[in-house]
């Protein structure tokens, strides 16, 4: 039996494993923007074949696959190992001929490829993580301009490798955050309870219970908008009835929450800052505006304007609030530091019926419906 010599590798070889190691980019699913890119040198070059290859210690893997009938193949069959060894721009007219490729199995094989041509996917850092190259079956050349197409659309296919890398890198931060925040908020629901429970001063033992409460609700909105979120956009009508839920959970049993929300998105940010404006509202109408267990409802309502706004009410039909609750504290610090970060517009209309309202508008560029 007959070994078909491998390619050479790279003095630095372990290095660049490590790098194309960190893309986190083998195996993983077809991405139209690879494909897109394979698709445009194909035609350009005017060949069958194209793909997005990335050598690794044993194999090449390609990322984008146009024109071949396997998603991978062993380095006995990689000219794009000579790519990343030569650390250059490789054109063979006629791979039958070459002794470097020769005798690989893809070329002795019956009607086996002929030409190649790659451009190297060099990172930032310098290692040559593989190739962007076409293949034909017959002999040939390119020209000029084909050659140019093909180094730009590689320095292409490496811009969304390193842009695939950072936004990956940017959710595995967001969970780590997401998961200590969790954690912190649970460790302080945990000690204020314990000096509740030690604490024989009635006064302190209800402020202390009202701080827990807090600190649950946010985990439980913190815990919500994770769930809720894909990075981008939340779906207010779910994150917000989520919300209403989780605020009745926590209400009073003579008050009850209602929730009429219209369709439209958010980022995650304005999204949590909508949350924390009704848990504070809620809050202050279960503390003040239901005295001597007075049943009533909190009711949070919204509608997009014509305009594209949106449009936010928050009411009760309670007594009202002490002006002390409406006019300043840190509930309306909290609310209006969120109401800042919404880019929108806060204010109490007044009218005759009982209960306290207010209303939220957020302008339309902010709004997706």
């Amino acid at each position: 039996m007959i070994t078909t010599p491998l390619p050479p590798t790279p003095d630095d070889n372990e290095a660049r494993l490590d790098a194309l190691k960190a893309l986190c980019i083998l195996d993983t699913e077809p991405e139209q923007g690879f494909d897109k890119i394979t698709a445009y040198v194909a035609n350009v070059c005017g060949t069958p074949v194209a793909l997005v290859s990335l050598v690794d210690r044993t194999r090449q893997w390609f990322k984008s696959n146009l024109g071949l009938d396997q998603p991978e193949t062993g380095l006995e069959n990689s000219v794009c190992a000579y790519v990343v060894y030569e650390n250059d721009f490789l054109e063979i007219k006629d791979l039958s001929v070459d002794p470097r490729t020769r005798h690989m199995p893809l070329v002795t094989e019956p009607d086996g490829v002929r030409f190649y041509a790659g451009a190297p996917l060099r990172l930032s850092d310098g290692q040559i993580v593989g190739a962007l190259c076409v293949l034909d079956k017959t002999p040939r050349q390119l020209n000029d301009f084909q050659r140019n197409t093909l180094r730009v659309m590689a320095s292409q296919v490496v811009t969304q490798l390193e842009l695939r890398r950072a936004l990956e890198q940017t959710e595995l931060l967001k969970r780590e955050v997401d998961h200590r925040v969790k954690n912190s908020l649970q460790s302080i629901s945990a000690q204020t309870r314990i000096h509740a429970r030690q604490s024989n001063d009635p006064n302190v033992k209800a402020a202390l219970k009202q701080v827990q409460a807090r600190i649950e609700m946010v985990a439980a909105l913190h815990e919500q908008l994770c769930q809720s979120s894909d990075g981008v956009e939340v779906d207010l009508t779910a994150f917000l009835t989520q919300t209403g839920r989780i605020l009745e959970g926590t209400s009073p049993a003579h008050i009850k929450v209602e929730m009429d929300i219209a369709p439209v998105r958010l980022s995650a940010d304005q999204a949590s800052a909508l949350g924390v404006i009704l848990n504070e509202f809620a809050s202050n109408s279960f503390k003040h505006a239901f005295p001597n267990e007075r049943p009533g409802v909190v009711k949070f309502t919204s509608r997009v304007e014509s305009d594209g706004s949106l449009v936010l009410d928050l009411e009760d039909d309670g007594v009202g609030m002490p002006e002390t609750v409406t006019s300043k504290g840190i509930g309306l610090a909290v609310i209006e530091a969120s109401v800042q970060q919404l880019g929108g517009d806060w204010s109490l209309p007044t009218n005759n019926s009982p209960g306290t309202r207010a209303r939220l508008v957020v302008p339309p560029e902010r709004v997706t419906t």
